[in-house]
């Protein structure tokens, strides 16, 4: 009968356990306007209809470039920061799993032997007495019956905060799969810049040998040999610095990566990278609430939603449970012999009268959510920004690269003319080489300008949610 009533006890308080004391959560509103900016900057910056969002789209099929691709999953498998996310999502598991287990009773099992001689003045029978006894037991030790939803909304809290870290490592993942794209195209972008180095070197090298063989012949001017070497020296700078940039940037994809990256892996110039995907924002703002980041802080707020439960459960009383069945006997032999059964159970209330850590405790969980909305908060609004940002400068590269591309044709151009003058003796060769600067600067701008503008479509698709695999991450209470 006991037993049955330790049962039906049992079944009530795991009913109960399901209610808790946290307030309402309601998912705040977003403090950015509900579209994204407009104006000079900002031109052709929303989907077509029925277009998939960012984060929607595979890093896959918005990186075309095969390679590329075998790096980035290389990075995927080998990068030890994206290694230490995964394993804090699997230590959040774990403690969510130890929080979760508190709802439930331990059962225990336990087996005592004792033994005890009492003397004569003290035994009452005038005679000293040897006493023995043996106990098999299988219990509950202090079992919490959750009946005001306190270890229930500790184990929302564990929930939130295992969801939270798993948000964090698909950031982990986007920021990683965005940063070696960009590394790859840094490697692109200084290789093409030491080819046009090399070229340019090349050329001057050959005018040099050229002027100084007129100048032997007393054709031109010492000052034309010294300005011709002074290029070539220039070139030569130019081209050693880099050479070791070119290095620097293989080093930075290779940490990305966890490993060497094959130089066939490697791409020669920008020209040779393929095209990315072209993708654009939704009309509403709200896409940011599916980036990662954000859905962490959403997670860390609905944590301090439940610890303010927990705190509010601590003002009422704490039910537990104390319960053994077994059989015990003065002789080991007779442990499980009929008549040697035995049972025992102990229920505790504690009632707090006069603690004011309780109410201390509940202002702190009330701050800390707060605290949580206000990150909520400043996360969604950095995210807008950072969106805003990426289409400002979207909206504006495309102008930027063609009037590079109309410098650089203007440039090679003005520089075939003073070539033309020179050789028929109408201008010096300073014009030449001042032409052949102005070439070069602007065959470095282009250089810069396309790298901006490739670099641009991998951020806004980062900031923008794209990049993580597979769906949020989802547990069941």
């Amino acid at each position: 009968m006991v037993r049955n009533l330790f049962l039906w006890v049992g079944v009530i308080g795991t009913l109960l356990s399901g209610c808790t004391m946290a307030p309402e959560y309601s998912r705040p509103d977003p403090p950015v306007p509900g579209g994204w900016p407009s104006g000079p900057a900002y031109t052709e910056t929303q989907a077509a209809p029925g277009a998939a969002a960012p984060a929607e789209i595979p890093w896959r099929s918005f990186f075309l470039d095969e390679r590329l691709q075998q790096i980035i999953d290389t990075a995927l498998n080998n990068n030890r920061d994206l290694r230490v996310a995964a394993l804090n999502v699997e230590r959040a598991r774990a403690l969510y799993g130890v929080q979760r287990a508190e709802l439930l009773p331990a059962v225990n099992g336990s087996f005592i032997a004792s033994g005890q001689r009492v003397p004569i003045d003290l035994s009452g029978v005038g005679k000293a007495i040897t006493a023995e006894q043996y106990s098999v037991d299988l219990g509950i030790s202090s079992w919490e019956i959750d009946f005001f939803g306190r270890i229930r909304s500790l184990k929302d809290r564990a929930l939130e905060q295992y969801l939270a870290t798993a948000q964090a490592q698909r950031s982990v993942q986007i920021l990683l799969v965005a940063e070696v794209a960009n590394a790859y195209l840094v490697v692109a972008s200084n290789r093409e810049r030491l080819r046009v180095a090399q070229a340019t070197l090349d050329s001057q090298m050959a005018a040099l040998q050229l002027i100084r063989r007129h100048y032997e012949v007393g054709v031109v001017s010492e000052l034309d040999l010294r300005e011709a070497q002074t290029q070539v020296d220039a070139a030569r700078v130019d081209l050693a610095l880099y050479t070791h940039r070119v290095a620097q940037a293989e080093n930075a994809l290779n940490l990305l990566a966890g490993t060497s990256v094959p130089d066939t892996l490697l791409p020669a110039d920008l020209a040779s990278v393929r095209p990315l995907r072209d993708i654009f924002p939704r009309m509403s703002s709200e896409v940011l609430l599916q980036r990662p980041d954000i859905l962490q802080a959403e997670n860390l707020l609905r944590a301090a939603y439940a610890n303010i439960g927990a705190a509010r459960a601590a003002f009422f009383p704490r039910i537990s449970l104390s319960t053994a069945v077994g059989t015990a006997s003065d002789e080991l032999s007779g442990l499980f012999t009929s008549g040697s059964g035995s049972w025992s159970y102990a229920p505790q209330i504690v009632l707090p009268i006069f603690d004011l850590r309780i109410w201390s405790a509940l202002q702190v969980s009330k701050v800390e959510r707060e605290i949580a909305l206000a990150q909520y908060e400043k996360a969604i609004q950095a995210a807008f920004r950072e969106v805003a940002d990426a289409l400002a400068e979207r909206g504006t590269l495309g102008d930027q690269l063609a009037a590079q591309q109309s410098l650089v044709d203007s440039s090679a151009e003005t520089y075939r003319l003073y070539q033309i003058r020179y050789a028929g003796g109408v201008d010096s060769y300073l014009g030449v080489l001042y032409a052949q600067r102005v070439l070069y600067t602007a065959q470095q701008g282009l250089v810069s300008v396309r790298l901006a503008t490739l670099a641009n479509q991998v951020r806004l698709y980062a900031v923008l949610g794209g990049g993580a695999d597979g769906a949020e991450t989802q547990e069941g209470a």
